[in-house]
């Protein structure tokens, strides 16, 4: 089969039923299927059975279960963080509309929009229920961040992986748990600098 949306989960059915599977590049089989005039199901499954019958491909890696769901939980976590900034930037610039600049204060985000929402916009209320829906939601959105940190710290302590990434100066969980659920299993790279081609780095040669 090529890799794609549901590579993941059809792998692990399959190989959970003993059925040995291989999966191939979807750019590498796509570079041979193409060449095919008349493109269908049958087609595609006949080519990529030839393709595996002269051995002219490689196999993709699947990761591991344990894998897929702390990249999961990463990128859910990203995701947050994303629409935190986002209302962020969203309070701020609406307030210009407004005249009123948000600037920085001692106490930090939550602590200056509570004092603009107080005293600044006095002079308009009808735009402080505004304001208070964004404050909410960011809130809202803080304490799910703050849950998936619990989670990931959690996880961490229990991975001896990452824990030992996090022995490095500077790297917390996060950072070891990205680099663990991006390399999954270590063994498969004979050296170091075909660890760094994976993740995109030009070798030397």
């Amino acid at each position: 089969m090529e890799t794609g949306p549901l590579a993941v989960w059809l792998w692990n059915a399959l190989t959970a039923r003993q059925i040995p599977v291989v999966c191939l590049d979807a750019r590498h089989a796509n570079g041979v299927l193409k060449m095919m005039p008349n493109k269908t199901d049958r087609h595609d499954a006949r080519g990529l059975a030839q393709i595996v019958r002269t051995g002219w491909f490689k196999a993709v890696q699947i990761k591991s279960h344990d894998a897929y769901v702390n990249r999961a939980l990463l990128t859910a976590r990203d995701a947050l963080v994303g629409m935190r900034v986002r209302l962020e930037n969203e309070v701020r610039g609406l307030l210009k509309t407004f005249g009123v600049m948000f600037g920085k204060r001692v106490g930090g985000f939550k602590r200056r929009a509570e004092e603009i929402i107080e005293r600044e916009l006095a002079v308009a209320p009808e735009l402080v229920p505004i304001f208070e829906a964004l404050m909410q939601a960011r809130r809202d959105i803080l304490a799910r961040i703050a849950a998936l940190d619990s989670r990931i710290r959690a996880i961490a302590k229990c991975h001896a992986t990452v824990r030992l990434l996090m022995t490095a100066p500077g790297v917390g969980p996060i950072t070891a748990m990205a680099v663990v659920a991006a390399f999954d299993d270590a063994d498969r790279f004979r050296k170091s600098s075909s660890a760094g081609a994976y993740l995109g780095l030009t070798p030397i040669r």
